[in-house]
Order: structure tokens, then sequence, then C-alpha cells
């Protein structure tokens, strides 16, 4: 098994690409705290692990409260002695509000989405620290292109992450400690999608996607699990495309 023995912290982990990786997770070998702020859905996702033999605890965790990622690490330390892999997954869609100029809006992604990944990669590797470990964060393909229908600061958002990651990857190689991204294109909406539910704005997407279809969740879990892995050893400071050739064209 990839991850086995392998202390590992998933964010958002309570539905879509976290709660796939999670499982990918847990079938791997690994002791999973999924971390979320849907606490009945989290607690779901860890009884399902444990109840087809896995091991996985559910932790509360405001990603955008630092004081929030100092509890958890401390708790996994102290239960675990380690950890080994952090999933920083928890984030909010860019097509949540239906205003795309919504400042309200564009200082909640960002504290979500940017605020939650620089307090974890910060939080994650100082745990890290002289043992080495993985980081992998989850992006988008627009941090890179414009999509109609998304939030002016959705973009903005994940491609802080994608800056982050870059930079993550030089200052913590030394330490043994890998710092790499995914970037998902079009999948099932997540649940703070609005807009991208819309059958008419997904069919113009997937028409545009040379594949001819959205991906899976667990075509996601399945990048991050690599990411993970010693299978990716040398490999740092790269963002993963898993967008069936959307951005290729």
């Amino acid at each position: 098994m990839r991850l086995a023995d392998k202390v590992t912290l998933i964010t958002g982990a309570s539905s879509g690409m976290g709660r796939a990786a999670a499982h990918t997770f847990a079938r791997e070998g690994a002791t999973v705290v999924v971390t979320d702020v849907e606490d009945a859905d989290g607690t779901a996702v860890a009884e399902e692990i444990r109840a087809t033999g896995g091991q996985a605890e559910y932790r509360r965790l405001d990603v955008t409260d630092e004081a929030s990622w100092t509890a958890a690490i401390a708790d996994v330390l102290e239960r675990y002695g380690k950890l080994d892999v952090l999933v920083n997954n928890a984030g909010i869609s860019g097509t949540f509000d239906p205003d795309l100029t919504s400042t309200e809006f564009y200082d909640r992604l960002m504290q979500v989405n940017a605020r939650g990944v620089f307090l974890g990669i910060k939080h994650g590797a100082a745990a890290m620290s002289g043992r080495g470990g993985s980081i992998v964060n989850l992006t988008s393909i627009s941090a890179s292109i414009g999509q109609p229908g998304v939030h002016l600061g959705y973009g903005a958002s994940k491609a802080a992450i994608k800056s982050m990651t870059t930079t993550a990857s030089v200052h913590y190689a030394r330490d043994g400690i890998r710092v790499n991204a995914v970037a998902p294109g079009v999948l099932p909406p997540m649940r703070t999608s609005r807009g991208s539910t819309d059958p008419v704005w997904r069919a113009k997407q997937i028409e545009g996607i040379p594949m001819g279809r959205a991906g899976e969740v667990q075509e996601v879990a399945d990048v991050i699990l690599f990411l993970a892995s010693a299978e990716s050893s040398y490999v740092t400071g790269v963002e993963i495309l898993a967008d069936g050739g959307f951005t290729a064209q």
C-alpha cells in the first residue's frame, strides 16, 4: 500500500474531492484525519472509512482561523506523533454568488481559498520539520485561464495558491518537504457551487473539453495520491492539470 503507516490530514474532506481523497488514502493504508466545518458530513466520512476497515477520525477545522490550525496540528501530533501528508483541499466555488464583482464575496474567496492554504502550509510544514513530508494544494484551471460566469476573485484566489506552491516548494525542499498542486478542470458541482450547476453552462464548458466529458472526483483523488506518495519522491513545485486537455488547446 502506497501510504502505509502515514498520518494524513485532509481539509474540506466532508464531500467532493476531499471525501474521495480520504477514502483513497485510507485504502492505501493511511491514517486519515478528516477535517471540515461541516461536522455531520465530516463525521460520516470518518465513520464510512472505519466501517470498511480503514483508520480515520473527524476533527473540526476552520481553515481561515489560525488558532483552529494550531489546535488541529497539535492534536494530530499528540495523538500520532507525526504528520506525513497534508492536503489543502478546502475551498469555495467561484460560482456561489451570482454577483461576479461582489467585494464581500471576493474577501471570502481570499480568506478561505488563499489564506486557508497559506495557514495550512505554514503549520503543516512546521509539523513535518525534521521528518519530511508531502503537502498537496488544490488549485484550479481558473488560476491560469478565464471562465465565463465565475467571480473575478476566484481565479485570483487559486493563482495565489499556485504561486504559494512554487515558493513553498523551494523554501522547504531542504527539509525534505515536497509541495505540489493539482488543478482540476470541470468536475461535478461543489457543495458551494451555484452558477456552475446550470446545465446550459455545464454543456458549454464540456463542449470545450478535448476528452468530451467532465472529470470525476476520484480521478483527481488519484492524482493527489500520486503526489502524496513516495512514487513522486523527486517531484516538487509542480501543478498537475487534471482537466481532460481543456487548457492544452
